[in-house]
């Protein structure tokens, strides 16, 4: 019974408490579907509110985008008014320009009209003076007209002849003038070096036991550097020094060049000599070609043979009465590229022909005939230009001058060669040598006046025309030329200009 009485009371209890959490579990789904509702409630009313929100934004989007439409149609409607309104104006403008020019053309027809009528007057007017003026003078207009254009034919040659003396004696004025102005400021601008060449060079010994190692035994060392240098070499009483004299500086320059090799060296024998010898011309003919090289540099002076560059080297060795040649060239083309900048010429052209000027006396060989020919002989070979040519052999007068290039190259050849300290000569020498000029020429019959000019390069003679006939001028210039050239030494070359003139002098009282 009490088993059975325990199972019921557990299924009772099991019964009780299944209805228990049946009634918990609807009490509980009734809350929660209550308070889902009342989410949903506030969950509806957020986006009630939302969708609001945004149907407002969306409507003042709108709006705006209405309002900015408006206003653009408003500033086009401005705007296309002020078009408008600024057309009529402008039509109204056109009208007004209009009419003020037809006012004006009808103004211009009739100052037209008046001109015309007043033209007419004119010409009737003229008309009835001429034919009043010809029957007072008894000449047609024709006759009038021709005998006035005669009259002031006549003036008008008068007063151009006085005004072509007037120009061209200004102009002889001032030719001269700017002439001398442009020498000197050309003088000023080069710098001058002055003489410091001359035919012998001293070789400096440490002392006198070398000069008995030079000599050799019975002289054969001195003999043997003779016979390779053909430099004479000089051994005296001159304490530390040997004597190389030479007319041609550049066997000096080799014999000076192989004498020192030989004693810094040690080995002197004739065979040792030769060989050094040998050596040191290779080495100056190098050093010839790299001279004219580097001078072409120097001066700019481009585009020249071979050949002319190994003469301009040569050059310096070169000198005439203590003048050193490349010097003397170098100064030339500086002269000459100076006045042709002052006279508005080419000075590279110049620069060149400056240089090539005394080209003639350095070549290798030695032809019969003036070195200023046998340069531009050499210029024309070797490819020069015409007017270069004619430069280089017009320099002393040997030659007509066909470009201005000439009389620059001439006159700065003068210039250097004349000016002082460029050419080593003693005054005495030189004021005997001008004086000795001027009393040979004075030495001859009908001869008055006899100047020496251009440092002793030209000889003027003035003589009488009542002594002299033109042939007799012409002899004794030939005859002066013949007697200087056997008679007296002087450097290049001296030009004789034999003048004879009539004047005809008379007074007005």
């Amino acid at each position: 019974m009490s088993v059975i009485y325990i199972i019921l009371i557990a299924i009772g209890a099991l019964l009780l408490g299944a209805g228990l959490t049946l009634v918990i579990m609807r009490f509980m789904a009734g809350g929660i579907l209550e308070k889902a509702k009342e989410e949903a409630e506030v969950i509806k009313k957020n986006k009630i509110v939302e969708a609001k929100e945004k149907f407002i934004a969306l409507k003042l989007e709108y709006e705006n985008q209405v309002r900015q439409q408006q206003q653009k149609q408003q500033q086009a409607q401005e705007r296309q008014q002020e078009r408008e309104r600024q057309l009529n104006q402008k039509q109204s403008e056109v009208s007004r320009l209009q009419n003020e020019m037809q006012k004006q053309m009808q103004l211009l027809e009739q100052q037209k009209a008046g001109i015309e009528f007043r033209e007419k007057e004119t010409e009737k007017l003229h008309k009835q003076a001429q034919q009043q003026l010809e029957s007072v003078s008894g000449l047609s207009a024709e006759e009038a007209k021709k005998q006035l254009v005669e009259s002031l034919k006549d003036e008008a040659k008068t007063n151009a002849m006085a005004y072509v003396n007037e120009i061209m004696e200004d102009a002889r004025m001032n030719a001269n003038k700017e002439a001398k102005k442009i020498i000197v400021q050309t003088i000023q601008r080069i710098a001058s070096e002055t003489a410091v060449e001359n035919s012998a060079s001293v070789f400096h010994i440490e002392n006198d036991d070398m000069k008995g190692r030079i000599i050799g035994r019975e002289g054969r060392n001195i003999r043997a550097l003779e016979a390779a240098t053909g430099v004479e070499v000089v051994v005296d009483d001159t304490p530390d020094a040997i004597v190389l004299s030479a007319f041609d500086p550049v066997r000096r320059e080799v014999a000076r060049l192989a004498l020192h090799q030989l004693v810094t060296d040690g080995r002197i024998h004739p065979a040792r000599i030769e060989e050094v010898v040998a050596k040191v011309q290779k080495q100056v003919e190098e050093e010839i070609i790299e001279t004219g090289k580097r001078t072409t540099i120097d001066l700019g002076v481009h585009g020249l043979h071979p050949e002319l560059i190994k003469m301009v080297g040569r050059m310096k060795y070169r000198s005439s009465y203590g003048q050193n040649l490349l010097q003397h060239s170098r100064e030339t083309a500086n002269l000459c590229a100076a006045m042709a900048a002052e006279l508005g010429l080419n000075p590279k052209k110049a620069r060149r022909a400056g240089l090539l000027h005394d080209i003639g006396k350095v070549a290798e060989e030695n032809p019969e005939m003036p070195h200023a020919l046998y340069g531009a002989q050499l210029c024309k070979q070797y490819g020069e230009k015409d007017d270069i040519c004619n430069a280089v052999g017009a320099h002393h007068d040997e030659m007509e001058m066909e470009t201005m290039l000439a009389p620059i190259v001439q006159a700065c050849d003068a210039i250097s060669g004349a000016r002082p300290g460029a050419r080593r000569e003693i005054v005495e020498a030189y004021i005997k040598r001008l004086n000795d000029l001027e009393n040979l020429a004075l030495s001859y019959p009908g001869v008055i006046k006899t100047y020496a000019i251009q440092a002793g390069r030209e000889l003027r003679v003035i003589v009488g025309a009542d002594k002299l006939t033109d042939k007799e001028t012409e002899l004794l210039s030939f005859d002066l030329a013949k007697r200087i050239q056997d008679e007296m030494t002087y450097p290049g070359q001296v030009k004789i200009t034999v003048i004879r003139e009539t004047r005809a002098i008379n007074y007005a009282k």
